[in-house]
């Protein structure tokens, strides 16, 4: 908003107030006006009313028993000799950087709720606001304001609060949706004239950049998408701007989906609710942010219960859900609000969002996280929570969990599946830890291993396209695969269990099966060819390869499911190995077939120029050298 802007606006205000000059106070006349034992809320992050607030905090003779409640405040709380202090009792749906030590030292209570069960309670009196205090636009010709920047929960709370003190502001937006109220419902009117104030996220950190890039990896073109104020899910959409049509419902928006916008990412043509529109309830970032917002119809400010309302939130197809945690433990619990006894965030409307993408066509939620503390010192994957670490996403509610070490879906899944995926994205230097617990919990086999040390190898993904167009997905295996290796197995006919095996075989033991995709990737490697979605994959092949370090051979196997023999997919992983073997140094392939396996003599025979046939007893021993 320009200069000129500002000025007309404040211009404007000052007229309306003139006709009703009852109304215009200063604010610590405002703050004079609320009687002892008052239920105060205050206004949301970044319209956050600090000149109310400073007034009240200011006051000689303050009203006793002052209880100021709030979801996310800004600049609120006085800072003495680098200490927050308050005179007053607080009441937060949220601790913010605001509450965190007040919080934390017992001057400050946190109310875990979800912010969509707030405005039922303040309906039937359980949450009772005598005053809000809260900051808007200046009135337009007709007498609106506009909550501006924050309609969140304070709309459900002016509805119902006893008397509304606004700070008018020249520099708040008019944002569009469901955000105004009339002046006729404002008791008093403080006149300020500050800029808003401006949020930006922390710079990611390398961590945080590599989940960022595991979590873009799920989210396809034409999803919509609930992002939160986390820095990872805000450094995912860095890392989005390959997508097309992509859309927004979320409770927070940031400056994150501003690049997203000028590249034409972020369109809604594809959403299925409030097509082609931002969908939000309040934002935070820089004045870039606020002047796009400002009576741009692109933006639908609504309150908190239209926003995340898990009905509405589920209507949208494709829909993703970013939510960012401290802590999970080996079945899928999550903490997202408390670690180590302290709290921190809230629980916001992570459960809504997360049940709302659940139920969406296509939907995915996603839960991501570090995998360590940030001295390293301890795994943020836990047996189990610690005492001080509330369940705030129950486990049946969970599907992705992405840290820098890969991807685990654990919808589903049995405690023991979800332990071994879980373990796969740990730390390395706490995956020994974490799966000795795991058995002495009894949570997963004794015999389970985790051979790889290594990050899931996204890189190593590809999709082939066999004959007749059809595509697949060759990905790099890992110690969650062993049921579908033995799926695989019983799905092949005896005869190709022979010709693979070298015997007949009734069955295929747990350890055998882990042999075959529970690898190291230095000197055992193993893929896994897949079709479908990943939330509903079918394993249909595999492939694998084990080197000899004295020869630097490597001995290959594959096993594919009958009804994809013959469309070239044994082709497509054999040069798939050969490409990650090459790239490992390793000299050539050796493979042992029987004598009447021609399907595999002919493959082996196509590998490469150099190929070495010898017969030993039935068998043929087939050399692959390397170029």
């Amino acid at each position: 908003m320009s200069q000129s802007s500002l000025s007309a606006a404040h211009d404007t205000m000052m007229n309306e107030f003139a006709a009703t000059p009852d109304k215009y106070v200063t604010a610590l006349d405002a703050a004079k006006s609320i009687k002892p034992g008052s239920k105060v809320f205050v206004g949301t992050a970044c319209a956050t009313p600090r000149a109310l607030v400073h007034a009240l905090e200011s006051m000689d003779h303050p009203p006793a028993d002052l209880e100021l409640f709030h979801f996310l405040t800004t600049g609120m709380v006085p800072v003495v000799d680098g200490v927050p202090c308050s005179r007053f009792r607080h009441r937060c749906f949220f601790v913010g950087s605001d509450m965190t030590e007040l919080v934390n030292t017992g001057r400050a209570e946190y109310v875990p709720l979800s912010l969509t069960q707030i405005p039922p309670l303040i309906q039937n009196g359980r949450i009772r606001a005598d005053v809000a205090l809260v900051q808007v636009s200046p009135p337009d010709r007709q007498g609106y304001v506009s909550l501006g920047v924050s309609v969140d929960i304070t709309m459900a709370i002016v509805r119902q609060a006893r008397r509304i003190i606004a700070e008018v502001n020249p520099h708040m937006p008019r944002t569009a949706g469901d955000s105004f109220l009339h002046v006729d419902m404002i008791e008093k009117f403080v006149a300020v004239d500050t800029p808003l104030i401006e949020y930006q996220h922390e710079p990611a950190s390398d961590i945080a950049s590599s989940i960022a890039r595991y979590v873009a990896e799920i989210i396809e073109d034409g999803s919509t998408l609930q992002i939160g104020l986390g820095r990872i899910p805000n450094e995912t959409l860095k890392f989005l701007k390959n997508r097309l049509d992509l859309g927004i419902h979320s409770d927070v928006i940031t400056d994150s989906i501003l690049d997203l916008i000028d590249h034409g990412v972020i369109t809604g043509r594809k959403k299925t609710q409030h097509p082609g529109k931002i969908v939000t309830s309040f934002c935070m970032g820089s004045r870039q942010l606020y002047d796009m917002v400002d009576g741009n119809p692109l933006f639908q400010f609504r309150p908190i219960e239209f926003v995340a309302n898990v009905e509405a939130i589920a209507r949208n197809k494709r829909m993703v859900s970013l939510t960012q945690a401290f802590a999970i433990d080996l079945t899928g619990q999550v903490c997202t609000d408390q670690f180590q006894g302290r709290f921190y965030s809230g629980i916001s409307c992570q459960p809504e969002f997360m049940r709302g993408a659940a139920m969406s066509e296509g939907g995915k939620p996603i839960v991501c996280l570090s995998s360590t503390t940030e001295d390293g010192k301890e795994s943020r994957i836990r047996p189990t929570l610690q005492a001080g670490e509330g369940v705030t996403i129950a486990r049946a509610d969970v599907h992705y969990v992405v840290t820098e070490y890969g991807i685990a879906y654990l919808y589903g899944k049995s405690i023991s599946e979800r332990a071994v995926a879980l373990i796969e994205v740990a730390h390395p230097d706490f995956r020994p830890q974490l799966l000795e617990e795991a058995k002495r919990l009894h949570f997963v086999r004794a015999e389970q291993k985790v051979a790889s040390s290594k990050a899931y190898l996204v890189e190593e993904e590809r999709h082939v396209t066999l004959k007749e167009g059809k595509v697949v997905l060759l990905r790099p295996a890992g110690a969650h695969d062993v049921m579908a290796m033995k799926e695989i197995f019983y799905r092949m006919s005896a005869e190709d269990v022979y010709t693979r095996f070298f015997q007949r075989l009734d069955g295929l033991t747990f350890a055998a099966a882990q042999r075959l995709c529970n690898v190291n990737f230095d000197t055992e490697v193993a893929f896994m060819a897949t079709v479908g979605t990943r939330e509903n994959e079918e394993i249909i092949g595999s492939a694998c390869y084990f080197l000899n370090a004295s020869t630097n051979l490597a001995e290959v196997a594959y096993m594919i499911v009958p009804e994809w023999q013959a469309t070239g997919l044994g082709r497509a992983m054999q040069q798939r190995l050969m490409e990650y073997a090459k790239q490992k140094g390793v000299r050539g392939f050796l493979a042992e077939v029987l004598q009447g396996n021609k399907k595999m003599i002919s493959l082996a025979k196509k590998a490469c120029d150099n190929v070495q046939v010898s017969k030993e007893s039935g068998v043929l021993e087939i050399v692959m050298i390397f170029d």
